[in-house]
Order: C-alpha cells, then sequence, then structure tokens
C-alpha cells in the first residue's frame, strides 16, 4: 500500500515558502510586475524535444483540443507586446515523458523577462537573485560564465561552432560512445546536446553555480542572433552541481524568423514521427505587433531548491511527487 506522506519535510517546506517570498520580495524591490496566464492552452510549442500533455474540451461537438502548458513564455511575450513592461510569474508548467530523479511531469517554474535589458544584464540579475536566495540555505554561493565555446572545447577539444562530423564521430568513438552516430545522424545541434550531456554538464558547477552564454546559433531557439557573429546565438543557461536549472536569452522579436524556426521544428516532428502541433498564431501576431527589446529566463524551482539544499533527488523537495500522488 503506497503512503499517505508527503515525500519531503517540514523544514523544505519552509525553505520553499522562504524562497518564494523572497523571489517576490526581490521583483517587488525591482518594481516588475507579478503576471499570470492559463496552464491550459488551444496550441503549445513546437519543439520536438518536449512532449505535452493534452485533453479534450467536451461542451460542444468540436471536441477542441487544450494543452497543459510546458511553459509560460508565450504568453508572457503576448504581455509585453501590449505593453506590460518588466513581468514575472510563479507557476507550474507539464511536460509529458520527463520522469526520474531531476524530472517531475509537473514542476514549479520561474519565468521573468526585463523589458531594454541585454543578455549579459539578465545574467548579472540572476545573478543577484541566486545570492539573494542562497542566503536562506546559509552558502557561500560562487557564481563563473564562460561561453558555451571555451567550455565546450575545454572538455572535448573540439569546435562548437564550426561543425566538423568526422572530428565529432571520432571523439564519440574514444569516449566509447557507440550509440552516437545512431542517434545523431549529420545534425550539428543533436550532436552538441549529446557530447555537452555527456561530457560538459556532469562537471559544471561543482564548486558553485555555473552560467554558460553565447551558445552556437544551430542552438538559438528564441534567442537572437549575435550582430557580431552569425555562427552565436545570445542564449544563456545556468547549471550547478552538473544540473541544468534554468534557460534564457535575448529574445527574438523579428516574427519572420520567429516563424521560420516554428516551420523547421515542425519538420523535424514529422521526421521523428512526433505527435502533430500547430504553430502559435496569436503569439507571432504580438511579435508582429512589437515585442519590445528584452531578455527573459525560465529556471525549474525544484531543481534549484534541490541543488541549493544539497539534495540528489526532486522527491526531497516536492510535498508530492509523480510517485505519491
Amino acid at each position: 500500500m503506497s503512503t499517505w506522506k508527503p515525500g519531503c519535510d517540514h523544514d523544505q517546506l519552509i525553505k520553499r515558502a522562504l524562497v518564494l517570498a523572497a523571489i517576490r520580495d526581490f521583483f517587488a524591490e525591482k518594481s516588475v510586475l507579478e503576471v499570470e496566464t492559463p496552464l491550459l492552452g488551444i496550441t503549445t510549442g513546437t519543439d520536438p524535444q518536449l512532449d505535452f500533455f493534452v485533453t479534450q474540451l467536451d461542451r460542444d461537438a468540436k471536441n477542441k483540443a487544450l494543452y497543459l502548458q510546458t511553459s509560460p513564455e508565450f504568453a508572457m511575450k503576448r504581455l509585453l507586446a501590449a505593453g506590460s513592461g518588466s513581468i514575472f510569474q510563479i507557476c507550474k508548467a507539464f511536460r509529458n515523458g520527463e520522469i526520474g530523479r531531476l524530472h517531475n511531469p509537473e514542476f514549479t517554474i520561474l519565468e521573468w523577462y526585463r523589458v531594454g535589458f541585454d543578455l549579459e544584464q539578465l545574467m548579472q540579475e540572476v545573478a543577484e537573485l541566486m545570492f539573494r536566495l542562497s542566503d536562506i540555505f546559509d552558502i557561500a554561493l560562487s557564481i563563473e560564465k564562460y561561453s558555451y565555446s571555451e567550455i565546450f572545447n575545454h572538455y572535448t577539444d573540439l569546435d562548437a561552432l564550426n561543425f566538423d562530423l568526422d572530428s565529432y564521430r571520432s571523439f564519440a568513438i574514444r569516449r566509447n560512445h557507440t550509440d552516437a552516430e545512431r542517434l545523431c545522424g549529420e545534425q550539428h545541434s543533436v550532436w552538441l546536446d549529446f557530447i555537452f550531456s555527456h561530457e560538459v554538464q556532469p562537471f559544471l558547477g561543482k564548486t558553485g553555480m555555473v552560467m554558460i552564454h553565447s551558445y552556437p546559433a544551430c542552438q538559438a531557439a528564441l534567442a537572437k542572433i549575435n550582430d557580431f557573429n552569425p555562427l552565436i546565438a545570445e542564449r544563456v543557461e545556468l547549471f550547478m552541481n552538473g544540473v541544468e536549472l534554468g534557460n534564457g536569452y535575448f529574445e527574438l522579436t523579428d516574427p519572420a524568423e520567429q516563424e521560420r524556426r516554428f516551420k523547421q521544428e515542425l519538420r523535424l516532428r514529422e521526421q521523428q514521427n512526433l505527435p502533430k502541433v500547430v504553430i502559435d498564431e496569436k503569439f507571432l501576431a504580438s511579435l508582429q505587433a512589437g515585442l519590445p527589446s528584452c531578455a527573459g529566463i525560465a529556471i525549474g524551482l525544484d531543481r534549484l531548491l534541490m541543488v541549493l539544499n544539497a539534495d540528489t533527488c526532486l522527491d526531497e523537495v516536492l510535498s508530492f511527487s509523480h510517485t505519491r500522488l
């Protein structure tokens, strides 16, 4: 018989409450508006790496599909385009098929957007918030910054920006990644994901927190391409103890480029026989109306609580994970 008791102890509940209060105080001091957006939507993201939960609205014969959102990003950007100014949100997000030590299908996310910020200013604010939150856990947090290219080369001797399939293939063979070529094919982005996750990420943030910025352009996602180097995207990710905690961008504001990227992701979904989705036309319309220049980031709060408290599993910081439902 499964237990009815929560997975985390009372101390964890207190720390979570303190973290949530500290986040709200932090943004209140900066006059950043807290907002709420729907957890259900009539569309979902096109990213082929994310699976989703879908349900049906049965009040009419059309049986309209509704999707639990994998991120509040598109709705928050519609608010930005409507003139909200800088905003933040603490909410639940949902990703299907993600279960394990570092994954729960329902998780808590902190996402914020700063109008007028570039990526460097965003990273500075992230560091400021992380220092504030680390005080709750009585730890002296250090933060280091590296470009993707330099950290990738440091651990692999490979060039992250200029793709050479033979070099990547030879490296994988030397490291005993016998399934790499089958999984990655000739796709630069997929090779980067594979090698980074196996050979770089496990070593990041062993003595503190690490920000990896200036990603290869093939991994731009929703980030702008650097004005001076078309091989680089204005993207940052946050790591601690080998765990990815957050993903941020100097946000793409060009609707035509965003639509092109969406269509490319749809083609990848089709090639991989993934469930069909449609492009969020209202999000594209908001870009057409004018998304202000801004930078934003999403941070998984459950993972952040886990690493700051030196725990090893999300179950230790969640009241009721999927294993206790």
